[in-house]
């Protein structure tokens, strides 16, 4: 027992907390997981994988490679030939409707479908690509798509840019003529 400052008796079991309450400090999962957490127990194989042939190996590097820069230009449509080719599917539904907000809904509509569509193929591509690439004898553990993707929009950032300053923004018309 305790002593508190007014000289009275206090057991532990007064101060904690009864054992039916449930706790809440952010580290007690409440015993969701004991140990590890499931699905992330690192892979064992029953016994190493077979190297391939030289050969083999050699086509296996020119298809991840393939792989790889088609994964790359189906990235790339995602920033110029995809979205313009939506505008001008709405332009048309504009035209021929006479309704501006039909046209608008149509090319925001298809540009996210054709999104969504561009990611899945995409996903699948990086999929392939890790496959083939170990397959030619490296240990790929991760996909390329977040680098492509970036490295996409960055060239595109950049493209644009160039369009919209030098090629058609303000420059043309600050030009003597």
């Amino acid at each position: 027992h305790l002593l508190t400052e007014r000289g009275a008796s206090v057991s532990p079991a007064s101060i904690l907390p009864p054992p039916y309450m449930a706790r809440t400090a952010p580290t007690e999962p409440g015993g969701l997981y004991i140990g590890r957490r499931p699905g992330t127990a690192p892979v064992h194989y029953a016994s190493e994988p077979e190297m391939g042939s030289p050969g083999r190996r050699r086509a296996d590097r020119f298809i991840a490679a393939f792989v790889l820069v088609v994964e790359t230009l189906v990235c790339l449509t995602l920033w110029g030939p995809q979205p313009v080719a939506w505008l001008w599917v709405g332009s048309q539904v504009d035209y021929h409707s006479g309704s501006v907000s039909a046209g608008i809904v149509v090319a925001f509509a298809g540009m996210i479908a054709t999104l969504m569509l561009t990611l899945v193929l995409a996903v699948r591509l990086d999929a392939i690509w890790k496959v083939v690439r170990r397959a030619a004898g490296y240990d790929q553990r991760e996909g390329a798509l977040a680098r492509i993707f970036m490295v996409t929009a960055i060239v595109a950032a950049i493209a644009f840019g160039f369009w919209f300053l030098i090629l058609e923004g303000p420059a043309p018309s600050l030009a003597p003529r």
